[in-house]
């Protein structure tokens, strides 16, 4: 950490402020956490009875201390809060850990507690919290908050002090144990950001556990989460309601199309992190990223010592995006010369009894098939982990076969996970040790393999395919304003590198004809100056001359009254496949870009794939290349293939828009009519930034 945050990692003294000797209250547990590192530092404890906690005396106030904390821990009522911030600044305090909540509302006085921030700021001090569960790092033997940890290799960052402890406990039931753990509170002065950044080269962790609600400044975390994993440290973040986005009332598809949880996973590919869903799940995860090598791409072996496991083995694969692939005529030779008669040495391998025969089994034909280079990991599926349990004299042959596994995995440099009939065994517990994850059920590793799969195939932060993601200021512009007229926001598009068919402005019947005479048909009329033009009929289209042009536009007047219209040239091209690029801005995150399968049905399909922008095209066309209809861009049923790169050059190029001008607030494509000969854009909706809102008072 930082030197004014490093009185949160190992302090010299720490004073626990409201100690309490009553075991219901968190004064005691504070308390007596503390005073277990009492060989470590000097540990104070104020009560304003003078109670004996634990044994030890405690002190009325901070002032009678012998000496001056370098750590106050604040566990007293909410009322009392300031008074103890403003006795010890006056001693001259370093830091503050924030448990008592509710501030604000006990004093009556609506932002007290960022006044409070503001003043230990001002002398030079820090806080974490307040409303905080406290901290706890396991090398400096500190203890200071409510729960109890096993040291691990895991670093918990929480917003919710309580779902933190849900996951050090999930941890410890696993054997990871925790390392360090700060559950951050209002964050009304040291953010999850500053906390992350201290772990960067804390070396007894390995995996980061993030759970934020909200993000702040999100591109901040985006560097320490890159910066983390340049560390060779794995992030797993969890998160619900991250931003705004989901509960905003959306003008365009894109905003429509964008919930939170899709922006902060791109905000996690962008740093090289993973986002879970559950406490569970990233713990679950924490076992493929604690030690063992990440798998490089999705193709999977599946080993076990039953047809039917082996057969929901590959099925919970495919659900997760895994493919349970067919193996050589070689691979498939090795394996079945370890095997008896009638076993199966296909994809997924049935052992047929060969491993209650020989135990080695199991450890020869996971080598073959790891050293084999045709997948890039190998489920090892049933019964193993139980033998030992089960019969007491195969205890010792099981750990060396377990032993083999893991020195199978650190040779060839593909990972090999176990699901194990055995919660805890010793076998589970060694493989584990040799960084062999050993998961119970086969949902939890298919589910885990498959995110370890997607962040193996991440590339590292500085990726040179694209673009550095800049840090760009969020929050400061008021939302989005007014749209820009149609053309208007084609020629910004157009400017950025958007291919667009010829366009000419009219306004009456005769300019609509003459426009039209001046160009190829068929035409498209449009209602320039509408933001949804199709919803009221302010597009016509398929106009095959001039003719039919006047008159259209002799409809619309009608109808949608005067004003600027827009002729322009129909993209009459068949076999093309429409797709939707959008770009908006994030409260947390900043500049967005979205692709999608798009045309009407857009919101239908929801076949979308979101990054941070800008990205640059080996980034975009990654996204495009996502989709799950992407089959429909490769030459679905026999249907010409669309030009990929001319598809991610036009989502790069809204990328750009979006990150370099700070007066766009969205942008919008739908559609990008995607063919063989490139890709051209027929809309345009672009809103501009709304001024910030005035502070003035």
């Amino acid at each position: 950490m930082s030197d004014a945050l490093s009185v949160f990692s190992d302090p010299k003294s720490v004073a626990v402020v409201g100690a309490s000797p009553d075991p219901a209250k968190w004064g005691y547990w504070i308390a007596r956490g503390a005073l277990r590192g009492a060989h470590r530092r000097d540990v104070h404890l104020v009560n304003a009875k003078g109670a004996t906690i634990e044994g030890v005396q405690s002190a009325r106030s901070l002032g009678e201390l012998p000496s001056v904390p370098e750590l106050v821990v604040l566990t007293t009522p909410a009322r009392t809060i300031p008074a103890v911030v403003d006795e010890a600044l006056a001693l001259g305090v370093k830091g503050f850990l924030g448990i008592t909540a509710h501030i604000d509302l006990a004093n009556g006085e609506p932002g007290l507690e960022h006044r409070l921030a503001d003043r230990i700021r001002r002398a030079g001090a820090r806080i974490v919290g307040p409303n905080c569960l406290g901290l706890y790092d396991a090398d400096a033997e500190l203890e200071l908050a409510w729960g109890t940890f096993v040291p691990g290799g895991i670093a918990i960052v929480s917003q919710s002090g309580q779902l933190g402890l849900e996951i050090a406990g999930l941890a410890a039931h696993a054997g990871l144990g925790v390392s360090r753990f700060v559950s951050v509170g209002n964050q009304v002065d040291v953010t999850a950001a500053d906390l992350l950044a201290g772990l960067v080269a804390h070396e007894a962790t390995r995996t980061v556990v993030l759970y934020l609600e909200s993000f702040g400044a999100g591109r901040d975390l985006v560097d320490v989460m890159a910066r983390l994993r340049a560390a060779g440290k794995r992030v797993i973040v969890l998160t619900v309601g991250a931003s705004d986005a989901s509960r905003a009332a959306a003008r365009s598809h894109t905003g429509a199309l964008t919930a939170s949880t899709d922006v902060v996973a791109a905000a996690c590919r962008a740093a090289g992190a993973v986002l879970a869903d559950t406490p569970a799940q990233a713990i679950d995860l924490a076992h493929l990223l604690a030690g063992g090598p990440l798998p490089a791409g999705d193709r999977i072996a599946i080993v076990s010592d039953s047809g039917g496991q082996g057969a929901v083995a590959a099925d919970v694969m495919a659900r997760h995006r895994l493919s349970v692939v067919p193996l050589s005529d070689a691979t498939r030779a090795a394996v079945s010369a370890l095997l008896p008669e009638g076993a199966g040495a296909a994809n997924p391998v049935d052992l047929a009894g060969a491993g209650e025969q020989d135990l080695d089994t199991y450890a020869r034909v996971v080598d073959v098939l790891v050293r084999s280079g045709e997948v890039d990991a190998v489920v090892l599926s049933g019964y193993f982990g139980c033998y030992g349990a089960d019969t007491p004299t195969l205890v010792e042959r099981e750990l060396e076969v377990a032993a083999s596994l893991g020195l199978s995995a650190a040779q060839h440099g593909r990972p090999v996970i176990v699901h194990s009939m055995s919660r805890d065994s010793a076998a589970v517990r060694e493989l584990r040790a040799r960084s062999v994850p050993a998961l119970f059920t086969i949902d939890a590793a298919a589910r885990s393999l498959g995110l370890a799969a997607e962040l193996g195939r991440s590339e590292p932060p500085g990726d040179a395919s694209g673009r550095a993601v800049p840090a760009v200021p969020c929050g400061e512009a008021g939302g989005a304003g007014e749209a820009l007229p149609y053309l208007a926001g084609r020629d910004l598009l157009a400017a950025a590198g958007l291919r667009y068919p010829r366009a000419v402005p009219v306004r009456t019947p005769g300019e609509a004809a003459a426009a039209a005479r001046a160009m190829p048909g068929p035409f498209v009329l449009k209602a320039g100056w509408l933001e949804h033009k199709t919803e009221v009929g302010g597009v016509a289209v398929g106009l095959p001359d001039p003719d039919a042009v006047s008159a259209a536009l002799t409809d619309m007047v009608a109808r949608l009254g005067e004003g600027d219209y827009v002729v322009e040239e129909m993209d009459a091209r068949t076999g093309v496949v429409e797709l939707i690029v959008g770009a908006r801005r994030d409260d947390a995150f900043g500049p967005v870009v979205l692709v999608g399968i798009g045309g009407v049905q857009a919101e239908v399909y929801r076949d979308v794939a979101v990054a941070l922008a800008p990205v640059g095209a080996v980034e975009a066309r990654r996204l495009v290349e996502s989709l799950a209809g992407l089959p429909l861009l490769t030459g679905f049923r026999g249907r010409p293939a669309v030009d990929l790169d001319a598809v991610a050059a036009s989502v790069a190029a809204v990328s750009r828009l979006i990150a370099d001008d700070p007066g766009v607030a969205e942008c919008e494509v739908n559609p990008l009519r995607a063919g063989p000969e490139g890709a051209i854009a027929v809309d345009a909706l672009v809103l501009a930034a709304a001024p910030a809102p005035s502070t003035d008072q």
